[in-house]
């Protein structure tokens, strides 16, 4: 390791260090503004406008992002944008959460006025208490004195970090509070990775089922297996209730004299099954630990029919395994 490899390293551990201490400070901060904070936003009729210059706008941003994702519907508003029109985007049934480590942003006075001017309740965060955007809002979150780790206190490091961390801690509160699932998460991410993680065995399970009844001839039921190319067969019995499975292994097993059996002297009874709202990532685990490649899907309670079935294949080609 080169001497400068061991500089960079020890640089990127004391910047760490330094925002970690800061967001220790902010929790330690943390009193009964930030509860009022969220009664606030849980009051409001309307969506909460995130409102920000700099840095404090591109962290707004991302608060805005993740309130909206998690049940709070948000609206990102560009401080200079709102004194061009903008403002008309804000409105009486709406609440407003404005970003500024100073609080004297210049930017920022039209849009604090205009809450003002409306009666739009304002949540300010800022790190000076006297500051002209804390000295108007309705609520106001105080950063606590934390140094930037930029060492100098020119770049906006601990400050921004602070701000993002209590956008996250409000709606998770908020997340939370609304008893916010991950089926409603989903909802909101249905693409991607996350949206793939979240996606019911209902989404991807097949309908058309290799499926025979009791008493069938092996004959007649290795046609069905064949037909549809899953590799397996369910056996039902009365109301269409899975009794059983039949896999490429039970065929081994049974190869001599195998088509002079009937379905149930072949199946292996009382198969794994999944239930169709589970999340398909639950049916790879299962499939996973029980070295299978596919679970008939029945439906929950005392009926036990068959509604599906999902293969490994389908989980891999979501994006699931």
């Amino acid at each position: 390791m080169t001497s400068s490899t061991t500089d960079f390293l020890a640089t990127a551990r004391r910047v760490i260090e330094t925002e970690t201490a800061a967001l220790s400070l902010l929790g330690e901060s943390l009193g009964d503004s930030f509860g009022e904070a969220v009664e606030t936003i849980l009051r409001a009729r309307g969506r909460v406008i995130v409102s920000g210059m700099g840095k404090s706008g591109h962290v707004g941003r991302k608060i805005t992002a993740t309130l909206a994702s998690t049940g709070t519907p948000a609206q990102f508003v560009h401080p200079a944008e709102a004194s061009h029109g903008d403002l008309g985007m804000v409105t009486r049934d709406d609440v407003a959460l404005v970003l500024s480590n100073s609080g004297e942003t210049p930017e920022l006075a039209d849009i604090i006025a205009h809450t003002r001017r409306f009666d739009i309740p304002l949540i300010g965060v800022a790190s000076r208490p006297q500051s002209t955007l804390l000295r108007q809002s309705d609520v106001a979150l105080v950063l606590p004195p934390a140094p930037e780790a930029c060492g100098n206190g020119i770049v906006p490091t601990s400050s921004t970090t602070m701000t993002l961390a209590l956008g996250d801690a409000l709606a998770i509160a908020l997340m939370e509070h609304r008893q916010f699932t991950p089926e409603h998460f989903r909802v909101f991410h249905p693409g991607g990775k996350l949206g793939a993680r979240l996606a019911r065995v209902a989404d991807l399970m097949h309908r058309n089922l290799p499926l025979v009844s009791v008493g069938t001839p092996m004959g007649e039921a290795l046609i069905t297996m064949s037909r549809l190319g899953f590799g397996v067969l369910g056996v039902t019995g009365e109301g269409g209730r899975l009794l059983g499975v039949i896999t490429d292994g039970d065929l081994r097993r049974h190869l001599d004299g195998l088509l002079a059996h009937s379905v149930e002297e072949v199946m292996t009874a009382a198969p794994r099954t999944i239930a169709p709202d589970a999340l398909a990532e639950k049916a790879v685990a299962e499939m996973n630990a029980k070295k299978i490649t596919s679970l008939f899907v029945v439906e929950p309670g005392g009926s036990g029919e068959a509604v599906g079935l999902i293969h490994i294949h389908d989980c891999l080609r979501a994006g699931v395994a």
